[in-house]
């Protein structure tokens, strides 16, 4: 039998659900399912499974449109410490500031929040230019920690707790935490950590009020095995290194790109020529690994960082 021989278009095109993904637009079984419903188009065509796109085509996701790009060229991940007061979308109607203006500019690139903090919860926020992952972080099947700290007002008793942890039948539908610890304090001014597993609207504070307590104080701390660093002040952000972010896939058991490595190959063979260009004209040039301006590094392991957080959360009682 004669081999087949795969053209260099051919490689360059990828199916329009690992496509449309990766690009943030839905986890593939999402596009998949609108793709059978007849809602996405790829240059004015209606699109079927097995559509391959390219770089440059032109897609048409309901009312929303969207050019293909090339493979992401690095997988970036942010962690910024939100505080009270900004609201989690691109712009806001009533003028308020949003967490896409307090990041900054952040090169090219579609850049996702992975889920969102309400405008008077703070702590941590993740962001990604890669949608798969964004998706697999978000998606409540995969059942990813959410840890909270929590300062609440009023009468929590163990048949509270056990309430809690049971379940909570609310308007839209079933809640309940999967964990909460007691971090110590009196009256109005005690704290719980809580770990839940998904990311419905106003959790965290709906359970609480469902037992007559109130939430005077809510702060995200971690999202999977990322902790909110104690040295990343309210407003600013730091950038996850490669080695964090393959930690990241391994631990939520996402199976990391192919075709990143093969980037960031062609990018290290770019790289390697440029240098011998310079080092033949005589120029010096030295290389810098910045993670942030505050020059944090994470602690390794995640219990080492769970310790820290109650040790921040013990300084702002």
């Amino acid at each position: 039998m004669a081999e087949q021989r795969v053209s260099p278009e051919q490689e360059k095109q990828e199916r329009v659900q690992k496509a449309l993904a990766r690009m943030g637009y839905g986890s593939r079984r999402e596009i998949e399912r609108l793709i059978g419903e007849e809602k996405i188009r790829i240059n004015g065509q209606l699109a079927k499974l097995g559509d391959h796109v390219k770089a440059g085509d032109k897609i048409n996701i309901g009312n929303r449109r969207a050019v293909i790009s090339s493979d992401v060229g690095r997988i970036r991940v942010i962690l910024y410490n939100k505080p009270e007061g900004e609201v989690c979308t691109q712009k806001d109607e009533e003028g308020r500031r949003t967490v896409f203006e307090s990041i900054g500019s952040l090169n090219k690139g579609r850049w996702i929040s992975v889920g969102r903090l309400d405008i008077n919860t703070s702590g941590l926020l993740l962001f990604t230019n890669y949608g798969e992952l964004a998706n697999h972080l978000m998606h409540p099947s995969n059942e990813i920690e959410r840890e909270y700290a929590v300062r609440v007002n009023g009468e929590v008793t163990a048949d509270t707790i056990k309430r809690l942890l049971k379940g909570v039948e609310l308007e839209d539908g079933f809640m309940k935490f999967d964990k909460i610890i007691d971090s110590g304090g009196q009256g109005a001014n005690h704290w719980y950590h809580v770990i839940l597993k998904e990311g419905k609207n106003r959790e965290v504070r709906r359970l609480w009020q469902s037992q007559d307590v109130r939430v005077s104080r809510l702060m995200r701390v971690r999202y999977a095995n990322q902790v909110l660093p104690r040295s990343l002040k309210q407003g600013k952000k730091v950038e996850l290194s490669l080695d964090e972010i393959k930690s990241l896939f391994e631990y939520i058991n996402l199976e990391w790109p192919s075709s990143h490595d093969e980037a960031a190959r062609k990018r290290t063979g770019r790289a390697k020529k440029l240098s011998k260009k310079n080092q033949k004209y005589g120029s010096v040039y030295s290389a810098k690994t910045s993670r942030s301006k505050s020059g944090h590094k994470q602690n390794d392991g995640l219990r080492k960082k769970q310790q820290s957080l109650q040790s921040n959360v013990n300084k702002k009682r």
